[in-house]
């Protein structure tokens, strides 16, 4: 596997050797604190299938990741002197038989993402352990800015090698005192430190990372979480914010709305469903997003108590509608070149608002645009390359496309998709005439 760094024009991913990365991210925070080697396994090998290509996990894990062993009963720091839960002790004491620590642990599961070719976007730490602010956890606060470059120095070093690693700092909290700063500031210099600088970081936050942390060099992109308070909650606006930030940077939605996750954390307000998924998605990355997460509320947690809260076990959740649907997207994007793609809404005589918004995204000679209930798309011509444009219709539900026809490409045309409706979204597709560059394949 090639490092991943940041394209030329700063919009997007590219491997080492320059060739185009889309982000396809499920989020799997749990990944290394509850699953055992077959579990992980099963899980890695279902989302290489599916078609994701990172995978958003977390070292030191948010429910009860210092105080609840692993599968193997092991814990991933030791305590000092004083009796605290110390980052700068990570514990790799073997005794016996005993010899299986947290860390070897973590080091098979990096092992297993990479041999499928999978990179790992990897939180040294969740936010409550340098903000608890919220949640049910009874992890503390351990974090200091001296044991956070500590411990950022230790697990630098350990991945320095691991060539699929994106750096994730931060973890669902905000940075709101000078001490939550220092922190994570300490945290990235020490991992900077102990692997040399040879992976890309990011800090996963509330809301923007832009807000804290957008001219900060240590972080190389931004992370937006929409989050799951609402239906049709228009993160386009946000993607396309952080877009136009200077300098410019990569941005993607981290964590939209997560399948099967009640709307505003309560059940009595239903569920997210593979549409609302599939909207949030299209919108993210028609803004201009360079990527996309999908997130299943079973999945995160690794759930094996089904509940209102938590309707499904992680593995039943693992092959539910979007988690399948995502792969099209990602096909979609790749069918085109991904390093010409700019989010232009002038494209768009009406884009209307709410949940019936169009997206617009394009290249020199083609453009997609994401209808979201299958309302009309007025498209003004003229702005692609080509006399004549061949326009097409792209299932996000299956991958399925079949072509319209040719139109001539000035002045403008309505265009209506084959359905509408809640849950009935398509894509048009539109491409100089003159290109072959066929239709998206979903067997890919």
């Amino acid at each position: 596997m090639q490092r991943l760094k940041i394209s030329e024009n700063k919009r997007y991913f590219v491997t080492e050797d320059g060739k185009p990365f889309f982000w396809l991210g499920d989020t799997a925070w749990e990944l290394f604190h509850r699953l055992n080697r077959e579990e992980a396994a099963h899980y890695l090998q279902t989302r290489k299938r599916q078609g994701f290509n990172v995978i958003q996990a977390v070292a030191l894990a948010e429910l009860d990741g210092l105080t609840l062993p692993n599968p193997y009963g092991r814990l991933p720091l030791l305590r000092n002197e004083a009796g605290e839960i110390d980052p700068a002790l990570p514990d790799l004491t073997v005794s016996g038989t005993d010899s299986y620590t947290y860390w070897d642990h973590v080091d098979y599961v990096l092992q297993l993402a990479a041999d499928l070719e999978l990179y790992v976007a990897l939180l040294p730490a969740w936010g409550d352990k340098f903000y608890r602010a919220w949640g049910k956890g009874n992890d503390p606060e351990v974090f200091t800015p001296e044991n956070a470059a500590a411990y950022g120095r230790w697990i630098g070093a350990r991945y320095k090698d691991a060539p699929h690693i994106v750096w994730v700092l931060g973890g669902d909290r905000p940075l709101k005192t000078e001490r939550h700063f220092a922190v994570i500031r300490a945290m990235a210099d020490g991992i900077r430190e102990g692997d040399g600088g040879s992976h890309l970081m990011s800090f996963h936050p509330v809301a923007h990372s832009s807000y804290h942390l957008h001219g900060d060099a240590r972080f190389d992109f931004n992370m937006i979480q929409s989050g799951h308070h609402y239906l049709d909650l228009p993160n386009y606006e946000e993607v396309e914010h952080d877009y136009w930030l200077l300098p410019t940077k990569p941005v993607l939605d981290a964590e939209p709305r997560y399948e099967d996750h009640p709307i505003g954390f309560k059940p009595e307000n239903g569920y997210f469903r593979a549409y609302d998924v599939r909207q949030a998605a299209y919108w993210n990355v028609f803004a201009g997003g360079c990527g996309t997460t999908y997130g299943h509320h079973a999945v995160w947690a690794m759930n094996t108590e089904p509940s209102p809260y938590f309707p499904l076990t992680w593995t039943e959740a693992l092959e539910r509608p979007a988690a399948n649907q995502m792969r099209y997207l990602r096909i979609l994007v790749e069918s085109r070149p991904q390093e010409e793609r700019v989010p232009d809404q002038t494209l768009v005589a009406n884009p209307l608002s709410g949940a019936d918004h169009i997206r617009a995204v394009r290249g020199k000679d083609y453009a997609f645009f994401y209808s979201a209930t299958g309302q009309p798309i007025e498209v003004r011509l003229g702005v692609l390359t080509g006399g004549k444009l061949r326009a097409a219709w792209y299932d996000p539900r299956t991958g399925a496309s079949h072509v319209i026809g040719l139109f001539d490409n000035h002045g403008a045309h309505t265009f209506i998709p084959p359905t509408s409706g809640h849950g009935e979204d398509w894509v048009l597709l539109l491409d100089d005439a003159d290109r072959e560059y066929g239709l998206p394949n979903p067997s890919k």
